[in-house]
């Protein structure tokens, strides 16, 4: 079905029930702004462009659509449309991950560094390594779980055998370089062994009004190597405190880990001294969201004086060097090989935020904070039993144990600057609970608790 007006009219009832559709509740005010084609026998394969107005800023969204004469086998829950085209014939429209002709395109495009055929839109595949080109696919398949992106699991022919890949589609688009694509190549190219080693990606080009050139570039996908046999960190930390078993060499190692990622980050990416003015606009932001939190979490204002008193405080603590973060870590962004190595995942960051401020320096402590309340969802997803608080109380020492002797900086020393990040992220956690999840604010609001008093004791 050739693209026409009709057709984000089609797409918004598919559209509104993804996972990576963010106006969750609202109608889609769908438009479709270009696209592409990418080469295929016996059906079509288009990458749409479809930007959302129903929300409070326009979302720009990835849609890649095969169309078929004929229903795809085992893909019934993939379907978006069935239409009928000029001859009366029926079009079947499915959401391109799940067909196995697509994917192949995809993978194809990358390793071979082809250029998709524009339709107002313009995709290109970079691979970083030429050598590995396409030496044939075996297998793809979708991965199950995800919630802003969709990725497709490969297993690519090579001379010297057989390589797993795993290729992220960014579903909603940004105009600049995505971080997972950059930091993550930086850091291999660095020698960092915490990182997959890097395939290619898909850089693309597309109409936006906004900019004084009128179009927007970005990245739309990336590959990387699949370490198959490797686990998920929540799901290991899940089945570790559900035991009871002694995690923290683990959460030591993993401290470890993430001092040795922002250390490479540094000697790789910029970096420059906290001035007064980024210390100053950060325990603004901070105090932005404890107003919105008190507004929506009644909970929380009992807090609100020592938590005030303690970003207070933070001003005169020491603050690092502004410098590349990971922007949004926890357990479900590291995996554990089978070697039991901890390999760091997804840094693109918030993915709704725009890009140009997700590739801005941050503050390394915002990492330390996040993985220290995710250590803090263990617990509590486990009905905060006495024994999973404990669980996560050593997990979140012995983390620190870790990062402090390996980054040298000792953050029990400068304990009111890492409280004032924890802090901030738990007011943010309880927003989202309240909105989504009411069930759940208890979790964040125990941490503003127990910080609060610890706030209390040492500013008195």
């Amino acid at each position: 079905m050739a693209p026409s007006t009709s057709f984000p009219d089609l797409l918004s009832p598919w559209m509104s029930q993804q996972r990576w559709f963010a106006s969750k509740g609202r109608s889609p005010e769908l438009r479709r702004i270009g696209g592409w084609d990418l080469p295929a026998e016996g059906l079509r394969i288009t990458t749409h462009l479809i930007m959302d107005h129903s929300g409070s800023e326009p979302t720009l969204y990835q849609v890649p659509v095969t169309e078929r004469s004929e229903p795809l086998v085992g893909a019934d829950h993939a379907l978006i449309a069935t239409v009928e085209d000029d001859t009366g014939a029926l079009r079947y429209l499915y959401d391109g991950a799940y067909d196995v002709a697509y994917r192949e395109a995809l993978m194809r495009m990358i390793l071979n560094g082809a250029t998709a055929i524009p339709d107002g839109s313009e995709a290109t595949g970079v691979p970083f390594d030429p050598s590995q080109r396409d030496g044939g696919i075996n297998e793809s398949r979708v991965l199950s779980g995800e919630q802003s992106n969709t990725s497709m699991i490969y297993q690519i022919k090579r001379s010297d055998g057989t390589l797993g890949v795993i290729c992220k589609v960014f579903r909603a688009l940004h105009h600049g370089d995505n971080p997972d694509v950059v930091l993550e190549a930086a850091l291999a190219s660095a020698g960092s062994p915490h990182v997959p080693p890097p395939i290619g990606a898909i850089v693309g080009e597309w109409e936006d009004v906004g900019r004084p050139e009128g179009r927007a570039r970005g990245h739309l996908a990336c590959a990387q190597q699949f370490l198959a046999g490797s686990e998920d960190g929540w799901r290991l930390a899940m089945r570790e405190a559900s035991a009871n078993r002694d995690s923290t060499q683990r959460a030591f190692d993993l401290g470890v880990v993430t001092a040795e990622v922002h250390i490479t980050l540094a000697e790789v990416e910029p970096t420059a001294p906290a001035t007064d003015d980024d210390i100053a606009t950060t325990l603004d932001s901070f105090r932005r969201r404890l107003d919105m939190a008190v507004a929506e979490v009644p909970e929380v204002a009992e807090f609100r004086e020592p938590i005030e008193r303690l970003y207070r405080a933070a001003r005169e603590a020491t603050w690092p060097p502004l410098q590349r973060i990971h922007g949004d870590y926890h357990l479900g962004q590291v995996l554990v090989t089978p070697e039991g190595r901890w390999v760091v995942l997804d840094f693109e960051g918030e993915p709704l935020r725009p890009m140009v401020e997700r590739s801005r320096p941050d503050f390394s402590v915002r990492d330390v904070a996040g993985m220290l309340r995710s250590f803090d969802y263990v617990a509590g997803s486990l009905q905060s039993s006495e024994s999973a608080e404990e669980w996560a109380r050593q997990c979140r020492s012995a983390f620190l144990d870790g990062y402090i002797q390996r980054s040298g900086n000792d953050l029990r020393e400068n304990r009111t600057l890492l409280d004032a990040f924890e802090v901030d992220k738990a007011i943010y956690e309880a927003v989202y609970e309240a909105r989504n999840r009411p069930q759940w604010v208890t979790i964040p609001t125990a941490a503003l608790r127990r910080l609060a008093e610890r706030s209390r004791s040492s500013l008195g």
